[in-house]
């Protein structure tokens, strides 16, 4: 869902192509289509990291970061640390001022405290993002049998994901 957000047509560019009544004069790739050819290269892949992650939307978490923050969360003119605010697109700076702040924690040892970020997905409460830590120091193991799987055009996931973003999926031509 994440990767083909970008392809969802734009609310703002959709509502003035409409507008457009001249003849011929249609974008080479219309919003909302998605060339078949982009899968090409592209593979799904299952991988498993162990270690403690922060669910940076969680209570607990938002509890913990907004003291630290809070004059970040003032100079982006937010009103507060809240699940929302941990979700917003814009300002972008601000979510990776937090991954910042969580990725520069570390034990007395010196050790990283965590090895990376879990955060709930913009595009529906039902998607779960991961982000780990490079030199995080937790273990990354990507299980073989799904390792370089290609992605089908009539994979399911992929048909529901472009159902859901408005995205045809088109052949060249």
């Amino acid at each position: 869902m994440e990767i083909l957000a970008r392809f969802r047509p734009d609310p703002h560019i959709f509502d003035a192509l409409k507008e457009i009544e001249e003849e011929g004069n249609t974008p080479s790739q219309p919003p909302g289509e998605l060339d078949i050819a982009w899968l090409k290269g592209r593979c799904i892949g299952v991988a498993q990291f162990e270690g403690p992650f922060v669910d940076v939307g969680h209570s607990e978490s938002m509890a913990c970061l907004r003291e630290p923050l809070a004059s970040r969360i003032v100079h982006y003119g937010l009103e507060d640390l809240d699940a929302a605010s941990v979700r917003l697109s814009a300002p972008r700076r601000f979510t990776q001022e937090i991954s910042r702040y969580v990725y520069d924690r570390s034990t007395r040892e010196g050790q990283r405290r965590f090895v990376g970020i879990a955060y709930r997905s913009r595009l529906g409460d039902e998607f779960q993002n991961w982000a780990f830590f490079e030199s995080s120091g937790g273990t990354l193991a990507w299980q073989r049998e799904s390792q370089n799987q290609r992605i089908d055009e009539d994979d399911p996931d992929l048909l529901r994901a472009l159902e859901l973003l408005g995205v045809r999926l088109i052949a060249p031509g």
